[in-house]
């Protein structure tokens, strides 16, 4: 069985924000292995900036990927020892607590996989649909889900940028995912809180739409650096087109639903 082949466009901007000294945030983009990821560094300005450097770079130096499940294994392992060498550094500092949220999307064929830890975050824009693929990992998010906020209530709620999973704070590492097929003319956006922080859902589907990656960047990053940019802003804007070619079905799954934009 076979699935149609994508090419793809992408653009990946990181900015510093209008508050911070340091930019504790990482991107990486790897077209031609199909793996693409922004990491939010916590823990101060080493700790920050190690946990999300060390993610990254263990992504660095990616072989020839020939298949979905080789793709998966390097991925995760290349995760499992950068979540090692953080909690490492952590003791080495007494228990410092430092970590990084993640939001990784893995590409082959007609097929991705998007895996996350913490609130960066993940949207689909599919025609006039735009999906969020993430669901944050924070307190808030989880009274949401208990039914224990309303939505206008986890707006003030004061802790809601508490974090509940990411890398490097526990020796166990937890990546939830979501899988689903691509379609021609996609767009698929990673991005830092410190876009969400300032930009909305509707907002960033309708800077999306219609625009190539590399206005979308610049566009979402100066809109909330305009509203503030209380922090490190980071996003990744991957573009599909459907080519001719075509590849073995591997990373399977099912589409969510969205909200449209207008």
């Amino acid at each position: 069985m076979t699935t149609p082949r994508f090419q793809l466009s992408c653009h990946a901007v990181s900015d510093v924000g209008r508050v911070r000294e340091l930019n504790e945030d990482r991107v990486f983009s790897d077209a031609e292995a199909g793996l693409f990821m922004v990491a939010d560094g916590m823990g101060g300005h080493e700790g920050g900036d190690f946990a999300s450097s060390t993610i990254v770079g263990a992504m660095q130096a990616l072989p020839p990927i020939t298949s979905a499940a080789q793709l998966s294994d390097e991925f995760y392992g290349r995760m499992f020892r950068a979540n090692g060498g953080i909690r490492r550094r952590s003791q080495e500092e007494g228990g410092r607590v430092m970590g990084s949220t993640v939001v990784a999307l893995l590409v082959f064929g007609g097929d991705y996989l998007c895996a996350w830890a913490g609130d960066s975050r993940a949207y689909l824009l599919r025609g006039e649909f735009l999906t969020q693929l993430t669901q944050d990992h924070t307190e808030v998010q989880d009274l949401l889900n208990r039914g224990l906020l309303t939505t206008a209530e986890a707006a003030n709620y004061p802790r809601r940028n508490v974090i509940t999973n990411a890398i490097g704070v526990s020796d166990y590492l937890h990546l939830d995912v979501s899988r689903g097929h691509l379609a021609h003319y996609d767009t698929i956006l990673l991005c830092s809180d410190g876009l969400t922080t300032h930009v909305s859902n509707e907002e960033i589907g309708e800077i999306m739409a219609g625009r190539r990656v590399r206005e979308i960047c610049d566009r979402l990053v100066a809109l909330a650096n305009e509203r503030g940019g209380t922090d490190n802003v980071s996003v990744c804007a991957i573009q599909f087109h459907l080519s001719k070619a075509t590849v073995p079905v591997a990373l399977t799954g099912a589409d969510g639903g969205g909200e449209r934009v207008t």
